[in-house]
């Protein structure tokens, strides 16, 4: 995690992202899939968290058995498309705090402007993973880092499906304490600041909306 950026190259997480892309995908499966490959990915920016041990009794005998230490992980999901990455972390780690920050862009700027805010306590304990499924102008996820910050955090990972080298680049400049997690990263934007060649609007695909 040392790297400012990590593209997750699982098998399994480029083949549903390659099912995910296609236009013909429905939306359930979409969603299923979105679930699926943010298990896969919270596998990728979990690792390395701190550890201590316990004694247990296993059936054989005592020992001194690996735990996670200190507080509670915070998963700050950015509303709305990131709450698809937040079921499927979910599932691996139930007993995480839970964050929202609602941003929207404005389409005519395309800069973010907030709505909500609602975070876990704490945050300057924990390790806190923001999620949204796309890093594309960087500048709603560089806002919502910056929510979170002001919250207390130090240790921020960000996690996303796709990111655009624009983004990648500008979460760098504001934020370069923050490691990217991502399942790939494509080629460039175009000119409405979509992700080229992208999958569309993640929440729109997820939630079937338009």
């Amino acid at each position: 995690m040392s790297e400012h950026l990590t593209i997750v190259d699982h098998p399994l997480v480029q083949h549903k992202l390659t099912l995910m892309r296609d236009q013909g995908t429905s939306t359930a499966v979409f969603r299923q899939l979105l679930r699926e490959i943010s298990t896969l990915l919270a596998y990728e920016v979990t690792r390395g968290l701190a550890m201590t041990t316990r004694t247990i009794d296993t059936p054989i005998m005592e020992m001194e058995a690996p735990v996670l230490d200190g507080r509670k992980l915070a998963l700050v999901s950015i509303l709305r498309a990131g709450n698809g990455l937040l079921d499927g972390m979910l599932d691996l780690i139930p007993s995480a705090r839970v964050g929202f920050v609602g941003l929207y862009r404005d389409e005519e700027t395309l800069r973010p402007v907030q709505y909500y805010c609602k975070l876990p306590n704490e945050l300057d304990e924990r390790l806190v993973i923001a999620v949204d499924p796309m890093l594309a102008t960087g500048n709603s996820s560089a806002a919502a880092i910056d929510l979170i910050k002001e919250k207390g955090a130090k240790n921020i990972r960000f996690l996303c499906l796709l990111a655009a080298p624009e983004g990648v680049a500008r979460m760098k400049e504001a934020h370069p304490d923050v490691p990217i997690v991502t399942a790939a990263l494509d080629e460039k934007l175009n000119e409405k600041g979509y992700i080229i060649p992208g999958l569309g609007d993640a929440g729109d695909r997820m939630f079937g909306t338009k």
